[in-house]
């Protein structure tokens, strides 16, 4: 069987799993839909293209990292949290200056400059007209604009009562009509007019202040991470990925890099003897759990009191676009440090890489996902 090794180094990397908020945990090894994302966004593929993988490697380590959080609030909060301006009111991004901030947990006020911190008082004076114009616009619409719809609602009213009494041939009624549309336009110009106020002096600069609550979190983070990784797929696709491997620069996320140690063509083996991955390379696999619970490839026992269960995780594959979400694939897999295969299968074959002390080939088990 055709097959494309890639073998890959990283310093650090973190391989997220999906739902960790406070510390963003990470897999033992990048899942299948990362690795077969990294590979299309490398070849520059806008459309899936089916491939099978295999992932097995190790790490020397895992420490965790602090990070701030940044979180901007829905609204601008008068309490809490720190007061930015964003650079586009339209883009959430670290791209904003520090407006204020407030000092203790509770019981601030920006309006009120209670408790606060003012960082730019430029700003922070414009931020304060804002609010002003907002109370202003707020005491408008419960008095004079209030008070004008109401007399627009009350002269359509009389006119209808009018109306109602009068044939539609008549001169009268075509009088009404008329005087009608022009209290719509009349209103439908006021209507237009105070949006158009409230949008240009308030609600299109508001947009541009926002709230900012940061918090402490940690990533976990493996170091000196070496991965070994076979691919099955269509020739073509195989031949597209050799020639683009090197466009493949992360694995995780965008600042875990990997530095590519090599990607060549092989023909995986068929065997018949018994193999086991403590007598290979010595690393850690995601074995397909169909294959295990037939027997095609099985956890070996750490002693002879002691069994390795591993670690059974549904990992994403593929994703298909349904309602304008990604709905991923999942794939039952068992996460092993200690397996072996005693023949080959459709899923289970033989490759060699690196020599041992002696000179001779290493052979690694390959399970394909």
């Amino acid at each position: 069987m055709k097959a494309l090794r890639i073998v890959l180094r990283q310093t650090s990397a973190n391989y997220r799993k999906a739902g960790c908020l406070e510390n963003k945990m990470t897999y033992p090894l990048p899942i299948p839909s990362t690795v077969i994302g990294a590979l299309h966004n490398a070849c520059g593929y806008t459309e899936y293209h089916p491939m099978d993988v295999s992932i097995q490697g190790k790490f020397s380590g895992l420490s965790k990292k602090a990070y701030t959080d940044y979180c901007f609030l829905n609204s601008v909060m008068d309490d809490r949290g720190i007061l930015v301006k964003m650079a586009n009111a339209d883009c959430l991004s670290n791209s904003f200056i520090r407006v204020a901030s407030s000092k203790k947990p509770q019981g601030n006020s920006f309006k009120k400059r209670i408790s606060i911190q003012v960082h730019d008082e430029k700003l922070f004076e414009e931020y304060c007209r804002l609010k002003d114009i907002s109370m202003e616009i707020k005491e408008q619409k419960d008095t004079v604009y209030k008070e004008k719809i109401a007399e627009f609602k009350q002269k359509k009213t009389e006119l209808g009562t009018k109306k109602k009494k009068l044939e539609k041939t008549s001169e009268e009624y075509k009088r009404i009509l008329e005087e009608e549309k022009k209290i719509k336009i009349e209103e439908k110009k006021y209507l237009d007019d105070f949006k158009e106020y409230e949008e240009k002096n308030y609600a299109i600069p508001i947009k541009s202040y926002r709230s900012l609550v940061t918090s402490l979190k940690f990533y976990e983070i493996l170091h000196d991470i070496f991965l070994i990784i076979h691919i099955r797929a269509e020739e073509k696709i195989l031949h597209d990925i050799h020639e683009n491997i090197y466009e493949l620069r992360s694995l995780g996320r965008s600042e875990d890099f990997v530095e590519v140690e090599d990607c060549n063509f092989i023909e995986l083996q068929d065997f018949q003897e018994d193999i086991y991955s403590k007598e290979t390379l010595n690393t850690s696999m995601y074995l397909n759990r169909r294959d295990v619970e037939e027997g095609k490839i099985f956890n070996l026992e750490v002693d002879l009191d002691h069994a390795s269960g591993g670690t059974k995780y549904h990992l994403d594959k593929e994703y298909s676009i349904q309602e304008n979400k990604r709905i991923f694939t999942k794939i039952p897999v068992l996460y092993s440090s200690h397996f072996g295969a005693q023949e080959s299968s459709e899923n289970v074959k033989l490759d060699f890489w690196g020599e041992d002390e002696e000179g001779n080939k290493i052979p690694v088990i390959v399970n394909f996902l």
